[in-house]
């Protein structure tokens, strides 16, 4: 009776390499970036093309020459002037243009004995499609794989390191959302709100209030941007700041901590 072959399986890291610091990698991403084979990166256009220098400054100082190789893919256009009703399609469409993407990518770059990686700007549990986007792509039953997941520092990790505070106080809870979230109006029995994705700068409409805000931009990158201070004295001055970033690099990323003050301060 012969020796029965197996096939090989297919093996992902989705790693977090942080806020864009290359020291922001931990030793287990680096362990990973090693094992890895194939690395799989999404190109943004040209605008954002200084994100795809970073991830390959990363690996030409952590992974060693010659033994892996990069596969680059366009990223689709989302639809960012859907608003209401119509932002959860746009967000689900845009998700399974990704999955096309990623399961091309898989099947056709990745050999059944390889490894390959996926890396996640921050930490791949917040606020970021790479997990769920797997997981539809493995539904779909196409292409067979395993993925594991390599937690990274995130901006909000990096963004109160910076500015030397935490993200609660004593006793107290402390809530992340969105920018679109929070122009709805201040999470109910908080008083630390993180906010991310805020492209509209949602903040301002609470400058009336008696909150301090912590501000940063391009986190960990050497075109970091750090404000803080009460919101009524600096929301004029972070958006001048967020505007003149955003028309000399083209895009901006940025992330916040709003803290109210409360009778006992």
């Amino acid at each position: 009776m012969g020796v029965r072959q197996t096939r090989g399986v297919r093996t992902i890291h989705v790693i977090g390499i942080g806020a864009g610091d290359p020291d922001q990698l931990t030793l287990q991403a680096v362990k990973a970036l090693r094992d890895t084979d194939v690395f799989f990166i999404l190109d943004k256009g040209e605008v954002k093309s200084d994100l795809t220098r970073l991830r390959r400054d990363m690996l030409e100082a952590h992974a060693p020459e010659g033994t892996y190789r990069i596969v680059e893919a366009r990223d689709p256009e989302r639809d960012r002037s859907a608003g209401g009703a119509a932002y959860s399609p746009a967000v689900g469409d845009w998700r399974s243009a990704r999955a096309d993407i990623y399961e091309q990518l898989i099947a056709g770059e990745l050999g059944e004995d390889e490894t390959g990686a996926f890396l996640v700007w921050g930490d791949p549990s917040l606020y970021d499609s790479t997990l769920g986007i797997l997981q539809e792509v493995l539904e779909r039953g196409k292409v067979a794989f395993e993925y594991d997941v390599v937690p990274g520092i995130s901006s909000v990790s990096a963004l109160v390191a910076r500015h030397r505070t935490g993200l609660n106080r004593v006793a107290r809870p402390v809530q992340i959302t969105t920018g679109r979230r929070l122009a709805e109006g201040f999470p109910e029995g908080v008083d630390d709100v993180v906010v991310m994705l805020d492209a509209h700068q949602a903040f301002r409409r609470y400058a009336d209030q008696d909150i301090d805000i912590y501000w940063g931009a391009y986190i960990g990158t050497p075109d970091e941007i750090l404000v803080s201070g009460p919101l009524a004295e600096t929301a004029e001055r972070i958006e001048r700041l967020r505007a003149e970033a955003r028309e000399r690099k083209g895009w901006i990323m940025d992330t916040y901590l709003l803290r109210r003050r409360t009778a006992e301060e």
